[in-house]
């Protein structure tokens, strides 16, 4: 299927759990006040009206969070009951503490009634969804004919792909040759409705067939190119424009402006209620370090930012003030590759253990994301050092603005190996969305204030 009718499941889902959402919310409110129970239990209107529209907007942001959508036409029976619990269970905690901000009281057999009703209504229905997201499309939406251009292996792969998308009301009317397309697509044109043409060829012959991409144009066809030119290529791939002139763009970094903007509002909204909350805090660490050590409270060093540009990078020191010029002696405790890492340092201080374990250290970061130098979540910045020894597939860690947490500071932290740090670090930016930055910072929060993971 493609990705825009992927798009158009999700809304549709989205939709599906809003109605269910809410038949469970007032099926339970309803079954409770009738339940011979010795305490009633009744809500205002605007007081229901407010909690079922949190349940709804809850229940949607976790679906889209756990990427429930993503698999619903097609997963296991056991995955959707899963997942549907996930949901719920989740749902009816943010509910909860939905509750207590607004200061109600709500019925304990109340909320048992809804998890219980929107656990089965969500079952039920994502149960059938498979089949229901095709009727749907096929009883009130248009068929979408294509015909696929190319004889290759290239042709061939586009042709399965089309035909297990027949349930979404796409019909695949044939594979033509490109030898023989120039003569038979004019007249299927005339013959047939054809809503797409896909063009599935080598690059060397694409020049052989601009009289058909300029015929389809007149004729307001829409045609598509795969565009494996460089099969080991695994950038994602969008036409740009510069001017008048048309750009096919590969990026290996995400390059969606607006999600990267509201990402980067996202950084200073927080960074700056943290800078605000925590700054008595800080003083009181500032304070700490100054007299239990020499040297100056606030670490500075040159790091490795957004494409290899360097900035200066702030941290509590957590180390002698001679740091530096003892890491020579120790290079032989060293047990990382490219990173230096070494267990129990003997340079940290006895404060500078404590700030390490709890990562506190790490406070003063929070100015650097203010900056723009750092996001909240992205690969750690690295010194100059490490990168010039980066192996090549390593140096696109670089691609994406360096972060105060990541994939695999939730993985066991300073106990993994350098090459599994990398390609966490890889996974991050190959499935970065806003809903995996929200999930790494809430799975953050825990490991630092039990100490796990860290030296």
């Amino acid at each position: 299927m493609f990705s825009r009718h992927y798009r158009k499941v999700r809304i549709f889902f989205a939709l599906a759990d809003a109605l269910l959402v809410l038949m469970a919310f007032f099926s339970a409110y309803f079954l409770r006040k009738v339940l011979p129970f010795d305490r009633n239990f009744e809500l205002d209107g605007p007081v229901q009206a407010l909690l079922a529209c949190g349940a709804i907007v809850l229940w949607i942001a976790l679906a889209y969070w756990l990427e429930v959508y993503d698999r619903l036409d097609s997963a296991h029976p056991i995955v959707i009951l899963r997942d549907s619990f996930r949901q719920c269970l989740l749902g009816v905690i943010g509910l909860v503490l939905l509750q207590y901000l607004a200061r109600l009281d709500l019925s304990r057999s109340f909320t048992v009634l809804l998890v219980v009703f929107t656990w089965i209504l969500l079952c039920l229905f994502r149960l059938m969804s498979g089949n229901m997201v095709g009727h749907i499309r096929r009883t009130f939406g248009a068929t979408h004919y294509i015909i696929v251009i190319g004889s290759g292996e290239r042709a061939h792969h586009i042709e399965q792909l089309l035909q297990g998308s027949s349930k979404y009301g796409i019909r695949l009317l044939g594979v033509i040759s490109e030898k023989t397309a120039p003569s038979e697509i004019p007249k299927l044109l005339r013959q047939h409705i054809i809503d797409e043409i896909i063009f599935a060829v080598e690059s060397s012959q694409l020049p052989q067939l601009e009289e058909l991409f300029l015929l389809c144009d007149e004729e307001g066809v829409r045609t598509r190119v795969s565009v494996d030119f460089f099969p080991h290529v695994n950038s994602q791939i969008f036409l740009d424009r510069l001017g008048s002139a048309s750009l096919l763009t590969f990026s290996a970094a995400p390059h969606d402006e607006i999600l990267l903007l509201l990402k980067r509002v996202t950084d200073i909204i927080l960074a700056v209620a943290a800078m605000i909350l925590l700054a008595p805090f800080m003083l009181i660490v500032i304070f700490l370090i100054k007299i239990t050590s020499p040297g100056p409270a606030v670490f500075k060093q040159i790091r490795c930012g957004l494409n290899g540009r360097k900035f200066v990078f702030y941290k509590f020191r957590s180390m002698v003030d001679n740091a530096d010029e003892l890491k020579a002696s120790l290079e032989h405790l060293n047990q990382k590759q490219t990173a230096f890492k070494i267990p129990n340092d003997p340079r940290l201080t006895s404060i500078g253990r404590w700030l390490r374990k709890f990562s506190i250290d790490e406070l003063p970061q929070f100015w650097n994301v203010l900056k723009g130098d750092m996001s909240l979540v992205g690969p750690r910045p690295a010194v100059p050092e490490e990168v010039d020894q980066y192996l090549r597939w390593q140096r696109r860690r670089l691609r994406m603005r360096p972060g105060l947490t990541c994939l695999w500071a939730l993985n066991g932290r300073d106990h993994l190996d350098f090459e599994t740090w990398m390609k966490l670090d890889m996974q991050y930016i190959d499935t970065w969305s806003l809903g995996l930055d929200l999930k790494i910072l809430l799975k953050t929060v825990p490991k630092v204030l039990l100490g796990k993971g860290a030296n």
